[in-house]
């Protein structure tokens, strides 16, 4: 059985910057799928540079938080599912397709209030949501663990090799990352750390020891043609002019 790894940028469509340097990780580095934020400031851009590189897999990045500037109220189910569907919607009407796969913003999902009910919205779309189990996550490419406290070794290209080396596992496993350049204007706090992520997902280095490993450089779109998911053909139904996520 052969070891594949998805590198996924979060974010995608929050704003310029972020998309820059997301399709610079795809373009020029291992990003192969992409988290789209529908509430993103820059969703249109992102669309359209997604339909620009269509190897870029998309998956929907769900957000009601922003940075920090809305307030929602994740306790109450009720508003969350009809968010989820709100946002799955927009996704759809945008993209003009179904994501490929499903996370959010600051892990929302994974709260214990909201797991069980984030597995029960996404289950009958037959797409793989970050932590169920289908795709193996690993978080750990990150610079900020502690609040405002930045610590690039944990971006840095050394530690994702050590991290290819030590924690990717037969047959699928997802990185998470957060590629971007830094605009006026952009107030978040996690921002040059944002820049440092995009020189290490382009480094050579990687690729090489993801060659040297054995390792397939794969994407979320990947994972839906391998697999099946024979649920998705009935979550197509839902959209029966959309074809099938690349």
């Amino acid at each position: 059985m052969t070891a594949r790894v998805i590198f996924n940028a979060d974010d995608f469509g929050q704003g310029a910057g972020i998309n820059r340097g997301i399709i610079e990780c795809h373009e020029r580095g291992v990003v192969t799928s992409a988290s789209l934020m529908v509430t993103g400031r820059a969703v249109s851009e992102a669309v359209a540079l997604s339909r620009d590189h269509p190897r870029l897999s998309v998956g929907l990045h769900w957000d009601v938080w922003g940075e920090d500037e809305r307030d929602f109220d994740i306790s109450d189910t009720a508003a969350v599912r009809d968010e989820f569907h709100r946002q799955l919607d927009e996704f759809v009407r945008v993209t003009g397709k179904l994501p490929t796969h499903v996370d959010s913003h600051r892990h929302a999902h994974l709260e214990p209030s909201l797991e069980r009910v984030f597995q029960e919205l996404v289950k009958p779309l037959g797409l793989p949501l970050r932590g169920d189990g289908s795709v193996r996550f690993i978080g750990g490419f990150y610079a900020q663990w502690e609040w405002r406290v930045t610590n690039l070794e944990y971006v840095s290209v050394p530690f994702l090799e050590r991290m290819l080396r030590e924690e990717v596992r037969e047959p699928w496993t997802e990185i998470s990352c957060h590629p971007g350049y830094i605009e006026p204007g952009y107030t978040a706090v996690y921002a040059r750390e944002r820049e440092a992520e995009i020189l290490t997902l382009t480094d050579p280095r990687i690729r090489e020891v993801l060659s040297e490993l054995g390792i397939e450089l794969s994407s979320f779109g990947d994972y839906t043609c391998q697999e099946g998911l024979p649920a998705r053909e009935r979550a197509e139904e839902r959209y029966p002019s959309k074809g099938r996520a690349p």
